[in-house]
């Protein structure tokens, strides 16, 4: 089996052709990122650091949004709110009295991650349930309905009054704990996210690669031909419900660990359209596209925060920021609608296929 597969070589057993890195190139490259981001940027990059922890976050924000989106075709825009659940699951099952020994172990918190996605995922059923029977523009209502129940009225009015403390929640870092690993500096929080990361597309991978993935990509395309052919379509769009409200709620735990405190202006609706926005420049239906979205919002909002503080600019860079999202998703759609996956796609083929590409 030679390195580069399309000039001629093809793969000759089932286990070569669902291989996760198919050539000794790819397996070159995949370790090559491995040294980057294991090595260079906590190491060498560490002025740096927040930026990367950012593009975590909204990595693997998108990744559920690509996968509800993206893979099974249901639609929404309120998914910051399966990642405030996840949040403040978190902090709250974090305040209960836990056994002494189990924090000294540190099992506690990843008990915690699990059971906060958990309830992200069920609570992401409970309004995915109208799916079965709307789509299209009446499921993103649903959706917004999520966001606006969820945030503004159950997390702002009761859930970020326990306990006193008005609208913000506080977290000890010596509370994140896996075993006797703590984590409480800007590096030991990007190590954290960059194996949320992985786990999760690994997750999100594999399940594409299966049995459910099939079935949603089948009703993506066309819910009546899937029913047709005996999917069970309600079904698996509440499993991939469940699923992207997993990923949302690991995420807000996440999110909520790297900061330790946590407030209702952290999942606006802002945030739900933001997610959107990352898979429509990264490209719809592509896990590379959730990583170039992510990684072009997070260079966007450094490069306008340099370009306003080198031009002197006063006022908020939050206005600046909108204005510049929403002239991305503009510019995106009207010139590269399949996102920066597919120009990505594009450039590989045409060195894959030189001296004969077109």
């Amino acid at each position: 089996m030679s390195t580069f597969l399309p000039c001629g070589t093809y793969h000759e057993t089932y286990a070569q052709d669902h291989a996760f890195w198919q050539t000794r190139f790819i397996r070159g490259k995949m370790i090559l990122l491995a040294l980057v981001a294991f090595i260079a940027v906590p190491f060498f990059l560490t002025d740096y650091l927040s930026e990367f922890i950012l593009f975590i976050y909204w990595s693997l924000g998108a990744l559920g949004v690509q996968l509800l989106i993206g893979y099974c075709g249901q639609l929404t825009l309120g998914h910051a709110a399966f990642l405030a659940v996840g949040a403040y699951a978190s902090f709250l099952i974090m305040a209960m009295p836990w056994p002494q020994f189990m924090l000294d172990m540190g099992v506690v918190y990843p008990l915690v991650l699990l059971i906060s996605g958990v309830i992200a995922g069920i609570w992401c059923v409970i309004f995915g349930l109208p799916s079965a029977r709307v789509k299209g523009f009446y499921l993103i209502l649903t959706t917004m309905a999520a966001q606006f129940i969820t945030v503004d009225f159950f997390i702002a009015k009761y859930i970020s009054q326990i306990g006193g403390r008005q609208q913000d929640l506080t977290l000890s870092s010596d509370l994140v704990k896996f075993g006797p690993w703590t984590v409480d500096t800007k590096r030991d929080i990007y190590y954290f996210g960059l194996i949320l990361t992985i786990l999760m597309g690994f997750m999100v991978v594999n399940y594409i690669r299966s049995k459910p993935g099939r079935a949603w990509v089948a009703i993506r395309d066309n819910d009546i031909a899937a029913e047709s052919m005996g999917i069970n379509i309600t079904l698996y769009k509440l499993q991939a419900f469940f699923v992207s409200g997993f990923i949302g709620g690991v995420t807000g735990a996440f999110w909520g660990a790297s900061r330790n405190i946590i407030s209702v202006e952290d999942f606006t609706f802002g945030k739900s359209l933001w997610l959107v926005g990352i898979i429509l420049i990264g490209g719809v239906g592509s896990i590379h596209g959730v990583f170039f979205g992510a990684a072009f919002m997070v260079f966007m909002i450094w490069a306008l925060q340099e370009i306003v503080g080198m031009v002197g600019g006063t006022g908020n860079i939050i206005y600046y920021k909108e204005i510049a999202f929403g002239l991305a998703i503009c510019g995106f759609l009207l010139f590269e609608p399949n996102g920066l996956a597919y120009r990505w796609w594009q450039s590989k083929n045409y060195f894959n296929l030189w001296p004969f590409s077109y």
